[in-house]
């Protein structure tokens, strides 16, 4: 028995939009950081999904999937370093209370 694409994209739009919601309601900078990446897994859900349902013989969604990946693991590398770099001036990770990096 097939799970319908319906069924996948529904999960997918469930988790950007708990994604986005992270993100416009958190103040944690680490918490953004994994809502943006909760937000990247639900475009690969997407994209494999629909990769599955159109049938493409060299799996081209399962492609897109390996570069978002990739660009997901250079935003937490990124990222990070950010926050770390503003906890030492300012001993917090909120983020309205870093305006801007002094170094």
């Amino acid at each position: 028995m097939a799970v319908p694409l319906g069924a996948f994209i529904a999960v997918s739009a469930v988790l950007f939009s708990i994604g986005i919601a992270g993100v416009l309601v958190r103040r944690n900078a680490v918490v953004i950081l994994m809502c943006v990446e909760l937000m990247l897994n639900a475009a690969n859900l997407a994209l494999v999904a629909f990769s599955r349902r159109g049938g493409f013989p060299d799996e081209r969604g399962s492609v897109f999937v390996v570069f978002v990946f990739v660009v997901a693991a250079s935003e937490v590398a990124v990222g990070l370093a950010i926050v770390l770099s503003a906890y030492r001036n300012r001993p917090t990770v909120d983020v309205d209370e870093i305006h801007a990096m002094k170094g």
